[in-house]
C-alpha cells in the first residue's frame, strides 16, 4: 500500500505560516532569474539538494522585498513568473508559469509575494523528518511531494484513518496542509492524489481502479509527455481505459511501453527510490541582451564558482564539462570537452572560460541566457590519477577544498577571484 503526499500551494502555504493575514485571500508567489548572484554586493547564500519545479539550488531569501524592489525592473516594467498561487488566486484563472503582469490583469487584488526559499527548504526538510518517523520507507519526490510505503505496516481496513492523523499532525506541527493519495502501487497514488486535492485523502482499492480510471485523459497520468501523448492519439488511445485494452500495443514497444502499461494498470510498480544519484550537476540563468563579451565572461566565472562549489559538495570528479549559449532571436551554441584530471576551481573556470569563447559563434548577436553543466562523474574516493595527477592538480585540489570548507562556514560568495568583480 503506498501513500503520495503533496503539499497545497506549498509555496504560498509555507508564507502562511509565519503570516496569518495571507489566509483566505489571493496570494501567490512569483519568481524571476535569480540574477543577484551577479551582483558585486555582498550576500549570504546557502545551498540545498532539494529539486523540484521552481526550485532554486542557491538559497537566497527574497521574501523580505517589496513588490516593487523584487518584480519591477529598473525600467518600471513588472517582471517574473507566478510559481505558485492559492485556491482563492486560481478562482480567478491565476495559474503556474503565468507572468506576473497577467495574473495581476486577471485579479487585480492579488497579494504577490517575493520567494523564501530558505523558509520553503526548511519546512520540505522538517517535513521529511516527520514522516520518516510515522512511515518504514519514505521516498522525497519533489521539494513538496512525498511517496511513503506502508505495505505490511497498515491494514487495508485502516489505510484512510491513518492517513487523516498523519495529515492532522503535519498540520499542528508545521501548519501545512497537505493531500493525501492512496493505492496499491506507487504512481496510481500519485494520480489519485489529484482528486483529493484540495487537502483531502483519496483511497482507491486495487478491485475499484480500472473503473476509477476508465475515463481518466491520458494528459492526466504522471510521466506521459506531450510527444508521448501525440503518438497515443495517434492509435485512437485517450484515456487510461483505452490503455488498458492495448496490452500488447504496449509491450511491443519494449521496456518504456511495458513500463508505462504496468504503472496505469498498477502492476509491480512497488519500489520506492531512496536515493537519486545525481547524472549531471548544472547552473544556469537568463537576462536580458547582453552584448559585452567582457561582462559575459564575468558571468561564466561567476557560474563556474558556484557549479563548483555544487561539484565539490557531491563529493564527484566530473570528467565532462558543457556549456551553452542562447542568443536572441532563439539561436543557440553548445559545446562540450572532455577531461582527465582532478577537478578544481582553478582549471574549472579557466575551461568554462575557453569553452564560452570558442563557442560564441555570433559575437555581434545578444546573449540572454548561460547554461554550463558538468557530468560523467567519476568517485573522488574511487578514481585512479596516478597517470595523469601531477604536483600542480594536488595543490589546486587542495585550494579548492580549502575555499570550499569557507564557502560552506560563511557563504558561496566569501570568496571571489578578481575577475568576478564588476568594474
Amino acid at each position: 500500500m503506498f501513500l503520495h503526499l503533496d503539499l497545497d500551494c506549498f509555496f504560498v502555504s509555507a508564507h502562511r505560516t509565519i503570516d496569518n493575514s495571507l489566509e483566505h485571500i489571493p496570494v501567490a508567489v512569483g519568481g524571476r532569474s535569480n540574477l543577484n548572484i551577479f551582483s558585486s554586493k555582498k550576500e549570504v547564500r546557502k545551498i540545498s539538494s532539494n529539486s523540484g519545479a521552481f526550485v532554486s539550488t542557491i538559497l537566497t531569501n527574497e521574501g523580505e522585498k517589496s513588490f516593487q524592489d523584487y518584480f519591477v525592473d529598473e525600467n518600471g516594467k513588472i517582471r517574473g513568473i507566478i510559481t505558485t498561487s492559492s485556491y482563492e488566486a486560481r478562482a480567478f484563472g491565476v495559474k503556474t508559469a503565468m507572468s506576473v503582469n497577467e495574473a495581476l490583469k486577471l485579479c487585480p487584488n492579488l497579494k504577490m509575494l517575493s520567494p523564501n526559499y530558505p523558509l520553503y527548504h526548511e519546512l520540505s526538510q522538517k517535513l521529511k523528518e516527520l514522516l520518516i518517523k510515522e512511515i518504514p520507507l519514505v521516498e522525497q519526490f519533489s521539494i513538496d511531494e512525498f511517496f511513503g510505503d506502508v505495505s505490511g505496516y497498515i491494514d487495508e481496513d485502516e489505510i484512510v484513518e491513518f492517513a487523516y492523523n498523519l495529515k492532522k499532525k503535519i498540520y499542528k506541527e508545521l501548519k501545512l496542509p497537505i493531500s493525501i493519495g492512496i493505492a496499491n502501487t506507487k504512481f496510481l497514488s500519485k494520480l489519485i492524489t489529484e482528486y483529493a486535492k484540495p487537502d483531502g485523502v483519496k483511497y482507491v482499492g486495487l478491485d475499484h481502479i480500472a473503473n476509477f480510471t476508465r475515463n481518466i485523459p491520458i494528459e492526466e497520468f504522471p510521466g506521459i509527455g506531450k510527444g508521448f501523448q501525440k503518438r497515443l492519439k495517434g492509435y485512437g488511445i485517450k484515456t487510461l481505459g483505452d490503455i488498458r485494452k492495448k496490452r500488447e500495443l504496449f509491450y511491443s514497444w519494449k521496456k518504456p511501453g511495458i513500463d508505462l502499461y504496468n504503472r496505469i494498470c498498477g502492476i509491480r510498480d512497488t519500489k520506492l527510490t531512496l536515493e537519486r544519484e545525481k547524472k549531471s550537476i548544472g547552473i544556469g540563468r537568463s537576462f536580458d541582451p547582453i552584448f559585452d563579451r567582457d561582462e559575459l565572461k564575468r558571468r561564466v566565472m561567476i557560474l563556474s564558482r558556484y557549479l563548483c562549489f555544487l561539484v565539490k559538495k557531491a563529493n564527484v570528479n566530473p570528467l565532462t564539462y558543457a556549456i551553452k549559449i542562447k542568443y536572441e532571436y532563439k539561436i543557440k551554441s553548445k559545446n562540450y570537452i572532455n577531461v582527465n584530471r582532478i577537478f578544481n576551481e582553478t582549471d574549472f573556470k579557466e575551461a568554462m572560460t575557453n569553452l564560452f569563447l570558442e563557442n560564441d559563434i555570433h559575437p555581434t548577436h545578444g546573449v540572454v541566457q548561460l547554461n554550463i553543466t558538468v557530468s560523467n562523474f567519476a568517485k573522488v574516493n574511487e578514481y585512479t590519477y596516478n597517470l595523469f595527477e601531477y604536483e600542480g592538480d594536488l595543490k589546486k585540489r587542495a585550494l579548492t577544498n580549502q575555499v570550499q570548507k569557507l564557502r560552506t562556514k560563511f557563504g558561496v560568495d566569501i570568496i571571489k577571484s578578481a575577475s568576478e568583480i564588476k568594474k
